[in-house]
């Protein structure tokens, strides 16, 4: 029977997949949206599944251009001869929510200077006829099926469903909002602007309405168009470099990001006549973004938390991990801790390092052998799910399967360990005075420790400490330990302050090396310490 199952499972879940991609075609909206997303995560789902459902990404039945031109004649309230010199009539691409025509524009010299740019080839952007009222409709289901999630305990207490939607809802709206979304793409172009390899088009403000967007047209080679991209002489590990990069600089620099990264939003665009700075022979390359509707913020807190999370990532600290657990508030406030900690420690111990490809050739076997180690986590799943992240793990989840199809070997330890390493030398720089102020309160501290161990010293001479006879060498050995201590303080404490120095003057390795040390020093005092 289970060997009748396996040799049917591919056929099942093609038929699942075609079954989905019809309803949600028929339907539009929003279930495509969740369809676009499916269709990327090849980290997680069959190649079956993930396969059917890759035409949902630019594949949606197009709007008839006399409706679109409608709407484009409505926004300028003149003919669309008096704004394009043309506007092909097929469109690039159709979405959702809206659809793409490649165009040139029709601009004075007043329209350009106002507009700030000067681009003549555009695609033109444009909402589909009554999306509101189809947006609406499909929320109102949303929130109905969100009602019933939310009356199960397990949901509701690891979940604010009603919260989530709410913030779904606002997220949609601003979606289909252009003017949003071209004040979106300037704030993505300004964080990127001394960032080579990034391109991000400019906003034609002139053309550009609530439900028009005129942008410059930078489309190249779709990012999953493998075969293109090698054509082209483009590393494919290095395009996966390079977006991964990008996102953790938005989301751990900038705080601002682009939360649609689905493979019909971004482009690599090869550079000719020049080659790759690396001096190989692989050409130049750039990065296209397209498509800001849906961006997405990290507050400091969340940020805080996020970068916390990275460092322990990129030096294998579990502990550290339930710390950033907790400053993101995604812990329910009655999980044990301790067991989530070694829970993470051997999450470690198993996968850390491991390649894409190893990490999904892990057997059935394996993994349940970490779910029955750890039954009891599993079963109360000590997490919950904070609003404000929701968009976040969409995005990075959608990364994640985009980076495994450009490279199957793509290493995530790889990337995130030396980004690790430059937050942890950034925020020690721009904390190395608390760090020094510090290190001068203990040197104070042990400095002041001689003074009273002799005053106490002279006491006892002087007969003024009363001793009994049975703990005087206990007493001796105590103060023998102190002395000790005191040593690998002051010790300690001058190193610290060296590292700091090292650190504020750009000496990072030395720096390294002074803090090593004067850590060993300090806890040899600290346990010194504790033993009397």
């Amino acid at each position: 029977m289970r060997g009748f199952t396996e040799r049917n499972r591919s056929k099942r879940l093609k038929k699942a997949a075609v079954s989905y991609r019809a309803l949600a075609i028929q339907m539009g909206g929003v279930l495509i949206k969740v369809g676009q997303f499916l269709s990327s995560r090849v980290d997680v789902l069959p190649p079956e599944f993930t396969r059917e459902l890759t035409g949902l990404q630019d594949e949606v039945p197009a709007e008839k251009f006399e409706n679109i031109r409608r709407v484009i004649e409505a926004e300028f309230e003149k003919p669309i001869s008096e704004k394009f010199i043309s506007l092909e009539p097929q469109p690039l691409a159709a979405a959702s929510l809206g659809q793409v025509h490649v165009a040139r524009l029709r601009s004075t010299q007043k329209e350009q200077a106002e507009s700030g740019s000067a681009c003549k080839d555009v695609v033109v952007k444009v909402l589909r006829p009554n999306i509101e009222q189809i947006i609406e409709t499909d929320l109102a289901a949303l929130r109905t099926v969100g009602t019933w999630l939310n009356r199960y305990r397990p949901i509701r207490r690891r979940a604010d469903v009603p919260a989530l939607l709410d913030e779904f809802t606002r997220t949609l709206y601003e979606e289909i909002d252009y003017l949003n979304e071209g004040h979106n793409a300037e704030t993505f172009a300004d964080n990127f602007k001394d960032y080579p390899g990034v391109r991000v088009p400019q906003v034609c403000w002139t053309h550009t309405t609530r439900r028009v967007l005129t942008l410059e047209n930078v489309l190249a080679i779709k990012i999953t168009d493998y075969q293109a991209i090698s054509d082209a002489g483009v590393s494919r590990a290095d395009v996966a470099s390079r977006l991964l990069d990008t996102y953790l600089k938005q989301i751990f620099e900038d705080g601002f990001f682009h939360a649609d990264p689905h493979p019909g939003n971004l482009f690599v665009e090869p550079i000719e006549g020049r080659r790759a700075s690396d001096g190989l022979s692989r050409r130049a390359w750039q990065l296209n973004f397209v498509d800001f509707g849906m961006t997405g913020s990290v507050p400091s807190n969340l940020r805080s938390g996020l970068r916390e999370m990275l460092m322990a990532v990129g030096t294998r600290d579990a502990a550290r991990v339930v710390k950033s657990y907790q400053m993101m508030d995604l812990l329910l406030p009655d999980v044990d801790l301790a067991r989530l900690e070694l829970a993470q420690a051997r999450v470690f111990d198993q996968f850390w390092g491991k390649d894409m490809t190893e990490l999904t050739s892990f057997s059935y076997d394996e993994m349940r052998g970490l779910a029955d180690e750890f039954r009891d986590l599993v079963y109360t799943m000590p997490f919950q799910v904070p609003q404000n992240i929701i968009f976040l793990a969409r995005c990075v989840g959608i990364l994640s399967g985009m980076c495994t199809g450009l490279d199957p070997q793509f290493n995530l330890w790889a990337h995130l360990a030396p980004y690790a390493r430059k937050i942890i030398s950034e925020e020690a720089t721009q904390n190395s005075q608390a760090w020094l102020a510090e290190a001068e309160k203990l040197v104070r501290i042990f400095l002041a420790l001689p003074y009273k161990l002799d005053a106490n010293l002279s006491r006892l001479e002087r007969g003024e400490i009363a001793v009994r006879t049975p703990e005087v060498s206990q007493q001796v050995r105590k103060l023998a330990r102190a002395t000790h201590g005191l040593t690998s303080g002051v010790i300690g404490a001058a190193f610290l302050i060296s590292a700091a120095q090292l650190l504020g003057s750009g000496h990072e390795l030395l720096a390294g090396g002074a803090a090593l040390i004067s850590l060993i020093f300090i806890i040899a005092a600290l346990i010194q310490s504790r033993n009397n």
